[in-house]
Parts: C-alpha cells; sequence; structure tokens
C-alpha cells in the first residue's frame, strides 16, 4: 500500500454572528496527480441568513477544480480517425465469443455508460459479481476498475474482451473475425498502417474514443467557473458538510472526487451476491483465476477486493475510491451496487460504515441531521452534467476475403 500523510487543515475566520470553521482531513497519495496544495484561507463573506459559504477560491485552495485535458499516452495518442473506429468497436458485439455483447452492452449511453443494474449480468452461462462503473471520465484515472488492477484504458479494454465473465473472446478469434470486415481493414491501416486489424491496436481505438466521454455543462463546474447561482443554497451547505462535518472530502477529492486510494468501508453483499448460485460460481471462478490461496478461496464470503491484486491481507475488502461525478445518471452504488439511492450511501456513512476487518479509520458515525442529508445529496447532485447520448452507430458488414 501507499505511504499515506494525514494532514489537518484549520482555517477559522469571527464575524458577529458566526465563527467559519472549515476542516479538510486530506490524505495524501503519492501516486496521486490531484494531490491538493494547502495554503492560507482568506475570511469569506457571510450571506443574510448567517451562513458562510465557500468560494470557489476556497474550493480549490482545498484541492477541488474542473476537469482539465485528457492526458493520454504517448504511444497512444489522439486522433479523429482512431476516436470513429474505436466508436465503431465500442458498440461492436462480433468482439466478443458468441457475437453478442459489446462494450456498450454494459456501458450503455442511456444508462450513464453503465448498465443500472446492482451487479452486471456477465457473459452468457454466468453472472457477474461487481457493480459496472460508468465510462464517463474514465480518462483521467491512472487505475481503473474496482481493484485499480488495469492501469490504462486499453488495458482495461483488453480484459474485459477476454474475461470469461465479459465478452470471452481471444485475441487471435477477434483479430480474425475484423479482418473478414473490409471496412474495418481500410480503417485500421489508415490509422495503424499496414499489416492488421490487430487486438492491441483495437483496445487502443477503444481507449481514444473512451476518452472522449466527457462530463459536460457540470453545475459544480459552472460555481467553479465564477457563477455562484449555479448552486442552489442547500447545494452551498451541502458543499460546505462536505468538507467539514461529514469529512467526504477526506476521500472523494481532486478534480474527479476520488483521492484514486483504497478504502474498507464494510459495504454489506447484497442477497443476489450471496444467494444466487451461478453468481457464486463466477465469484469463485474469479478468486481461483486470480491466484489466491486454497484457504482464502474456501472461506471468502464477500468480494476481497484489492487483497485479489496485490494478495496482502490488510488490503482485504478495500476498493478503490469512486468518483463522484456524474452520480446522477450512474445508480445504484458502491463496488457491489449495494444502494439504490445517495440518501441510502449518506445514511450508511452516518451510521459508520459497516463492519470490516480492514475498517478505514477515517470512517465513523456522523451525527448528520434530516437536513444535513438533504444538503448533502443536494450537493452531490450537482456533479451530474448532462446525459451524453451517443446512438448506436452502423457496423460495417461481413465479407468473405478472396
Amino acid at each position: 500500500m501507499p505511504n499515506r500523510t494525514r494532514w489537518i487543515v484549520i482555517v477559522a475566520g469571527t464575524g458577529l454572528a458566526i465563527v467559519a470553521i472549515v476542516v479538510a482531513f486530506l490524505i495524501i497519495d503519492a501516486d496521486t496527480a490531484d494531490t491538493p496544495v494547502v495554503a492560507a484561507t482568506p475570511t469569506p463573506s457571510s450571506t443574510d441568513d448567517g451562513f458562510v459559504a465557500l468560494t470557489p477560491f476556497q474550493a480549490r485552495v482545498l484541492g477541488f477544480d474542473v476537469l482539465d485535458e485528457v492526458d493520454l499516452p504517448e504511444d497512444n495518442p489522439f486522433s479523429q480517425a482512431k476516436a470513429d473506429l474505436g466508436r465503431l468497436l465500442f458498440f461492436d458485439p462480433r468482439l466478443s465469443a458468441n457475437s453478442s455483447i459489446s462494450c456498450a452492452s454494459c456501458h450503455q449511453p442511456a444508462q450513464g455508460w453503465a448498465d443500472g443494474l446492482p451487479l452486471s449480468f456477465g457473459y452468457a452461462g454466468s453472472v457477474h459479481w461487481r457493480n459496472t462503473p460508468t465510462v464517463i471520465n474514465s480518462a483521467f484515472h491512472p487505475k481503473q476498475g474496482w481493484d485499480g488492477k488495469a492501469l490504462r484504458l486499453d488495458i482495461q479494454a483488453q480484459g474485459a474482451m477476454k474475461s470469461a465473465v465479459a465478452q470471452n473472446v481471444g485475441p487471435v478469434m477477434a483479430e480474425e473475425r475484423l479482418r473478414q470486415i473490409p471496412e474495418y481493414v481500410k480503417r485500421f491501416e489508415e490509422v495503424f498502417g499496414p499489416g492488421g486489424p490487430w487486438f492491441d491496436d483495437a483496445s487502443r481505438a477503444i481507449a481514444v474514443f473512451e476518452s472522449t466521454i466527457i462530463s459536460t455543462n457540470v453545475p459544480f463546474d459552472r460555481f467553479m467557473e465564477g457563477d455562484e447561482s449555479a448552486l442552489s443554497d442547500s447545494a452551498k451547505r451541502g458543499f460546505k458538510l462536505f468538507t467539514t462535518t461529514a469529512g467526504c472530502s477526506a476521500c472523494h477529492r481532486g478534480r474527479l472526487f476520488t483521492d484514486e486510494d483504497f478504502h474498507g468501508l464494510g459495504v454489506p453483499a447484497p442477497a443476489d451476491f450471496s444467494e444466487d448460485p451461478v453468481r457464486q460460481i463466477t465469484f469463485r471462478y474469479e478468486v481461483r483465476a486470480r491466484g489466491v490461496t486454497e484457504d482464502v478461496y474456501r472461506a471468502a464470503t464477500d468480494d476481497p477486493g484489492l487483497y485479489l491484486v496485490t494478495k496482502v491481507d490488510t488490503d482485504y475488502g478495500q476498493f478503490r475510491t469512486p468518483m463522484l461525478r456524474e452520480l446522477g445518471q450512474t445508480a445504484p452504488y458502491m463496488h457491489n451496487g449495494a444502494f439504490a439511492t445517495l440518501e441510502e450511501v449518506i445514511d450508511f456513512y452516518d451510521r459508520g460504515g459497516g463492519e470490516s476487518p480492514n475498517l478505514d479509520p477515517l470512517i465513523s458515525p456522523l451525527g448528520l441531521s434530516s437536513q444535513d442529508k438533504a444538503d448533502l445529496v443536494a450537493f452531490l447532485e450537482s456533479l451530474t452534467g448532462d446525459s451524453i447520448i451517443i446512438e448506436k452507430p452502423e457496423l460495417p458488414p461481413y465479407e468473405v476475403i478472396q
């Protein structure tokens, strides 16, 4: 696990009616590009009712900001032709073993580029054991998936295509199918040069297309750019709670509202995970395939999370902090879809989380009021922008190569 430093910053200003205290718990991961810089914060001005809202400047001091440009890997630069090819491949079910599942099957534009299910449906004959993360803003993440196994979008795409519980197609089969589609042969040659299509190039094109799926017209971003009317009074109160009493910003900070680190929360396993035999078959297959010991394989009753990647006992039950942008489009929530609404999520944190052998020490009961909870929901909803709807393209047909 990365070394962590805990900073507690208290900024106070006095007025006749209120003492404004801004407390930011910032856990700094040395691997995180969005590490906030803590500086002196000026005393904010009070509103008529005495509440002191955070200003955009103060929000930036605490590490929050609008999204910047996507930084693609040097060996996979952006081109419009590559993105256009990736769009076709993203929607093409022929990149699955039975030609029935595409990337878009689980990452549906109309469902916030997820699937709207607590647990994903999986390849034929299996049912998946985790919630489907959204593709929106995924190009900004240095780690992909709930356990951070893939460090790049193209690697994540390869893993999904090859996975026995996702698209289940081998690279050679995928390449042969693409080579029997003249339009693809032409496009791959234009983008990547002669000799293909190659499986790795297909994943690179998909990654570049996914890098174009970015939040737009987000109320919080408009607020950060100077339009303080973009947030309601309730959302402003919620933002202040988010950075103080509720302690959310300890893990949810930066442009994506995530520290990109891993935490154990004790999220309860839903019945659909624990009581579905086919889902348990899929889960245990994955656990065994990831190379855990026989004892762990036999005893596992819940998702081990990061442990499946590291095999470190203290990582058991830890999951990557999810991005909070676009929450309004991506219910249900958590790695196993345990909570259907934001209200349920806030109630869970207010209770002090669940039970886990590696429960994060930051988790404790909050004692939030009903108004506090409503304000937090209002703020979280302000992180959702316009729906990003892309119609399924017309896919090029097979033709026998002479």
